[in-house]
């Protein structure tokens, strides 16, 4: 496992590299390598509220291979293999210049405007393309509302809580204590208590209900696609419908016969859909 020490965490790290044209001939991306022009921007992952590195499994890798990009993946403090949050369930505070305890209402604020920024700054990756899901297409749409990227993909965002919302992940927390969940998550996380407690606890604090971030999607300016499935169970249409740039129209994608994830629902026509909508750019 790769790690990089971002703000004083180490941080979970996988790099993808960019397909030869031996590997991705049918590509324009790779057409475009081999003619020696500018190599295409790179897609950074960023997993949902349970995700990580490995839960991705190799998903970034068949994004990478069909658009002809690199790709940096990671797992967010307290996920994968990353360092945890101590006390993951205790008050919000500060121990040595670190957080600790609960996250807060901003926790996705924080990673798109502090962590991702210098992530990126380390990695000298300037205008990537951004490709999120759940909570990650979440800080995805944050970092585009402030820092240039050359396209932004999220998939089942959040832009704001719905009922529906605070229901599953009540479930979660259900089927957390009292079936198999715990085991099969601990497949993908070095703590698994730290990596569900910190995503559980803070969606269900009432706070968190206020958590809306439409306003900050109206200043994006990046051609951005946004995919939902029609049956997932932890957000409507809304969530999609409401993220309304004012100086461009985003591509919106709703998914038949798809849950919360689409790129493992529907992986076929996710992938189809980011790599017609990437092929232009760049």
């Amino acid at each position: 496992m790769q790690t990089i020490r971002v703000q004083g965490v180490n941080l979970e790290l996988e790099r993808i590299a960019a397909p030869s044209a031996t590997t991705s001939a049918t590509t324009s991306a790779t057409t475009s390598a081999a003619a020696g022009e500018r190599p295409r921007a790179p897609i950074v992952f960023l997993h949902e509220g349970l995700g990580s590195v490995a839960m991705w499994r190799d998903w970034p890798a068949a994004v990478c291979r069909a658009t002809g990009r690199a790709g940096i993946v990671y797992s967010r403090r307290g996920y994968g293999g990353s360092d945890p949050v101590p006390d993951v369930r205790a008050e919000p505070a500060e121990r040595g210049g670190q957080r600790i305890g609960r996250l807060t209402p901003d926790y996705m604020h924080l990673e798109a405007w502090e962590v991702l920024p210098e992530l990126l700054r380390l990695l000298e990756i300037e205008r990537p393309v951004l490709l999120g899901h759940s909570d990650g297409a979440s800080i995805a749409l944050l970092y585009a509302s402030r820092h240039p990227v050359e396209a932004c993909v999220v998939l089942a965002p959040h832009v704001i809580v719905e009922d529906i919302s605070v229901r599953s992940i009540a479930q979660a927390r259900d089927a957390y204590l009292a079936t198999d969940l715990r085991a099969r998550l601990a497949r993908y996380h070095a703590d698994v208590d730290c990596a569900f407690w910190q995503w559980n606890d803070i969606w269900l604090d009432p706070a968190f209900r206020s958590f809306d971030i439409r306003a900050d999607c109206e200043r994006i300016t990046a051609p951005l696609l946004a995919i939902q499935g029609v049956d997932d169970a932890y957000g409507t249409m809304r969530q999609i419908e409401q993220i309304r740039p004012s100086h461009m129209t985003p591509m919106l994608q709703k998914l038949e016969h798809c849950g919360h994830s689409p790129h493992r629902d529907q992986p076929r026509r996710t992938l189809q859909l980011i790599t017609e909508f990437l092929a232009p750019l760049g």
